[in-house]
Order: structure tokens, then C-alpha cells, then sequence
């Protein structure tokens, strides 16, 4: 039996609405499943976001079931202090945080909907995680990493589709910096994202808002070559809009832009990155040049200041070294 006694199996509609085979309401997946909908369709949240709800709220359950509580309204604060304790031991503090964070939002919404009488989350606090600054390349690291693709796509004069592949990897990388778009928002990306006259992308972020964000010469130069030299030799029937495509034809998966960020800051011979260190990188550059705060929230698509208040420390602690180095009473 899954979910360790939390799921009985013969099921029948009842005229209270679904009831298990004992006449008693249904189980915990069931409320789970209400849950879900209930993000899905009023809290916007991406697919990702909510499967990864589901996914700790079920084995948060499962953790309480097979200590003996299988009734949602019998689980106390003590019982999920348990459940975090044991999750403690082998998670780590960030994964533990979300799972919290996912759990204390299932109660929540199961006392709002009447599912429970009482919220035993209600005080369960998120585990602390250590303020530690994002990882960044300076201006001349970034500067190197565009080189190398740039220089890598000019080489690839002799094979058409290896080219392709270079003017694809080159715009990917110009469109990550210039942007400081998320790679899931960089795959989701059409041809009619991209308005070349002033030089902007629509991009679709979290929570299904959209938002428009500027991009530079260099990203626009790129762009151009790919969809203009490039993507016309890796189309296929399964292209659809998408601006960026795999080697076979369909859209690019985000493991591949990855891979593609890894390889070339390799191949540049600075700090290996991922997509989100680009963003990063963007930022605190954009706030090193002298812009407003609000600015660059926008242009991230943050939803909260606090957050792109992160990268003013990032630029504070470059100053800093920038001081020690430079200064000679520092």
C-alpha cells in the first residue's frame, strides 16, 4: 500500500462527496491533489513550482504516516519538528527550507479550505540558510567568455551544421548576459519574442508574467547571424516559433544551455558558470555602470527588491577588494 496507510483503495462517490471504502472522507492524496489545483489555478505558479510542492507535501505525509499519524487533523507542531529533524540528516539546509515552506503553505490552505480544524505548521520555522553572495564574473571574465564564443562560431567556416550550432551557442550567451534572462525564460523564447528595432525581448517569467527587457549591439549582431544564418539549417517540422532549437530541430532544452555555459567559459579560461551566474553577473554590472535599484528589479523580473538587493553586496565587496588592492593606507 503507498503513501504508508495515508491511501485506501476502493474508492466510491458517496453523497458527502468522495469517501474511502470505510464511509470515512477521503484521504490525504486526495487533499494533496485539491491543494495542487488550488496553486495551479490561483497562484500561477509554473508546472515546476508545483510539482515540487506536491512532490515535498506527499513525502512530508508519508514521513508522518509512517510514524503513526495518519490523520492530517492528529499531526501537531511536534510531529512535523520530527519530520524536519529527520529531513535535516540528509537534505541540505536550502532543501530543507523549500520543503518547509511547502508543507507550511499545504496547512495553510487545508484550515483556509476547512480540511483541518487547526494549522500545526502555523509556527514552523524555516531553517536558516548561511547569506552567501552569488557567484559572478567580473566585466573582463564576461568580456572573455562572449570573445571565445564569438571566435568559436567564426571558426566553424567549413561545416554548415557545426557552424549553425556555434552562431546558436554565441546568441544564447550574448542573450544571457545582455538580458540577464533566466534559461527557462531563454528556452521559452519564440521568434516574435525579439523586436530588433528598438532592441528589446518579451520574455514570460515566473508566474506567467511577462515582462520586456532590453538587450545591446553585440546581442543584437548575434541574434541576427543565428536566425539569419544559423537556425535556417537546423529546422525541422518540429521547430514551430522557437528562436533557439536543439541539433535535432525541436526547441532547445535547458540542460543543453547549461552545458553550452559550462563548455565555453572552459574554453574562455575563466571560473566555470552556470546560465544563472550570467544573470547574476548581469546585474551586479549593470549596478557597477550606475543603475537604480528599481531598474535592475525590473529588468530581472524580481518581484521583490530584497532580492535584487543581493547584488549591491556583490558590487560592495568588489569595491572592497578593489580598495584593498588600489589604495595604500588600505
Amino acid at each position: 500500500m503507498d503513501m504508508c496507510g495515508w491511501i485506501w483503495m476502493d474508492i466510491v462517490e458517496g453523497g458527502n462527496g468522495i469517501v474511502d471504502r470505510t464511509g470515512e472522507r477521503m484521504d490525504a492524496r486526495y487533499t494533496v491533489e485539491r491543494f495542487v489545483d488550488y496553486l495551479r489555478a490561483a497562484k500561477g505558479l509554473s508546472e515546476h513550482t508545483v510539482a515540487a510542492y506536491r512532490s515535498d507535501v506527499l513525502q512530508c505525509l508519508d514521513a508522518l504516516a509512517a510514524s503513526g499519524k495518519t490523520e492530517l487533523d492528529n499531526v501537531t507542531l511536534g510531529d512535523l519538528r520530527m519530520w524536519m529533524a529527520g529531513e535535516s540528516r540528509h537534505v541540505a539546509k536550502s532543501s530543507l527550507a523549500r520543503k518547509t515552506i511547502a508543507v507550511r503553505r499545504f496547512f495553510a490552505w487545508a484550515l483556509d479550505h476547512n480540511v483541518l480544524t487547526h494549522d500545526p505548521a502555523a509556527a514552523l520555522k524555516t531553517p536558516k540558510l548561511p547569506k552567501t553572495l552569488p557567484a559572478v564574473l567580473n566585466e573582463t571574465q564576461a568580456g572573455a567568455l562572449m570573445d571565445e564564443a564569438d571566435t568559436e562560431a567564426a571558426q566553424q567556416g567549413d561545416d554548415p551544421h557545426a557552424r549553425a550550432i556555434a552562431l546558436r551557442d554565441c546568441a544564447m550567451l550574448e542573450v544571457l548576459y545582455a538580458t540577464g534572462i533566466r534559461v527557462a525564460e531563454l528556452v521559452s523564447m519564440d521568434l516574435n519574442s525579439v523586436r530588433y528595432g528598438n532592441r528589446t525581448i518579451t520574455v514570460t517569467g515566473k508566474g506567467d508574467k511577462q515582462r520586456v527587457v532590453p538587450f545591446g549591439a553585440p546581442a543584437q549582431r548575434a541574434l541576427e547571424q543565428w536566425t539569419e544564418q544559423g537556425r535556417p539549417l537546423l529546422v525541422t517540422p518540429r521547430s514551430g516559433q522557437a528562436l533557439f532549437l536543439g541539433a535535432r530541430g525541436a526547441r532547445i532544452d535547458q540542460r543543453i544551455v547549461r552545458g553550452v555555459v559550462h563548455r565555453e567559459a572552459a574554453r574562455a579560461g575563466v571560473p566555470d558558470i552556470s546560465p544563472h551566474a550570467l544573470r547574476h553577473s548581469a546585474a551586479t554590472h549593470m549596478l557597477d555602470g550606475g543603475a537604480d535599484l528599481r531598474e535592475v528589479q525590473e529588468m530581472l523580473g524580481h518581484s521583490s527588491l530584497q532580492t535584487t538587493q543581493r547584488y549591491t553586496h556583490v558590487s560592495i565587496e568588489q569595491l572592497k577588494a578593489r580598495y584593498a588592492q588600489a589604495f595604500p593606507r588600505a
